[in-house]
């Protein structure tokens, strides 16, 4: 083996290491000295960093390093920095209704950026980071509001929710007809292809529209309207447009009726503090789809 060690590779005259595979020799060729320096290099820098920095972890704590420096102090040193650049323009947003944000220029642009951070940690898990929605989360974007789409609108149903359990929030669930026996299968199937043909929807072959029409007016209107243009008050959608908040699919519409609706909103007063309250009704409401 040591004799293998001594062999000089004649095409490249490079020593072999001695290790042989099916005829094949290892050269044992050196590392470059550039790569050895900057090896060397990183070895002396990482000594240097557990000299200086926190480093290596003890039983309760760990080695503070000559500077005593943290993440998380740096952290909460920005966030004071940051909470003492934006506290003046906060206060006035806190202090001052929403109208009168909308209507400032300056605040508008503020209370935008701040409700559009706010937006993202509170609401976009279920709006979606651009207020697009999805299955029975409502799209921000559109003109289609089922609590009302006015700044005062956006503002109520933020600060106290949906059926959320808070005396001033929105209430009305859809009832459960089916589950609670009050409509048998095939006058739920009728309402369903009735409610269809409200939006322009073809109904199934063969259905009773006059069933559904009348199971309608009997049980859903109250709560729809007549026509189907629903209520706001109630958080009854309008049936006649092209939004479906759980879709437009009969099965869906089905289940609807069988089983009820009744999303629930938090009432983000309660968890938010006023300005940041106020900083998301105004970005909501600059989304796309606010009313005057």
């Amino acid at each position: 083996m040591a004799e293998d060690h001594k062999h000089i590779d004649a095409v490249t005259g490079t020593a072999t290491t001695g290790h042989d595979w099916d005829g094949i020799q290892e050269l044992n060729t050196p590392l470059p000295r550039w790569w050895l320096w900057m090896f060397y290099l990183c070895i002396v820098w990482a000594i240097g960093y557990w000299v200086v920095y926190p480093a290596w972890p003890l039983i309760t704590n760990s080695t503070q390093g000559l500077t005593a420096w943290h993440a998380r102090d740096a952290v909460v040193t920005d966030l004071e920095q940051l909470h003492a650049q934006r506290g003046p323009m906060m206060q006035q947003i806190s202090t001052v209704p929403t109208a009168e944000i909308a209507a400032n220029p300056q605040l508008l642009d503020f209370a935008r950026a701040v409700g559009r951070t706010a937006f993202a940690d509170n609401c976009a898990p279920c709006h979606g980071a651009g207020g697009g929605g999805g299955k029975g989360y409502p799209n921000l974007n559109d003109d289609d509001w089922l609590w009302g789409g006015t700044l005062a609108d956006v503002e109520q149903t933020i600060r106290y929710g949906a059926r959320a359990g808070d005396d001033k929030g929105r209430s009305g669930n859809m009832p459960a007809f089916g589950r609670d026996g009050t409509l048998k299968p095939n006058e739920i199937s009728a309402a369903a292809d009735f409610v269809r043909t409200l939006s322009g929807l073809p109904p199934d072959a063969g259905a009773d529209l006059a069933l559904g029409k009348k199971v309608f007016a009997d049980n859903c209107a109250v709560c729809h309207g007549e026509a189907g243009k629903g209520n706001r008050e109630l958080g009854a959608p309008n049936l006649t447009d092209k939004i479906w908040l759980y879709g437009p699919d009969k099965q869906t519409i089905v289940q609807g009726i069988q089983n009820g609706r009744g999303g629930v909103m938090p009432n983000w007063g309660a968890r938010l503090p006023e300005p940041t309250i106020k900083a998301l009704a105004v970005y909501v409401h600059t989304l796309g789809g606010g009313e005057k």
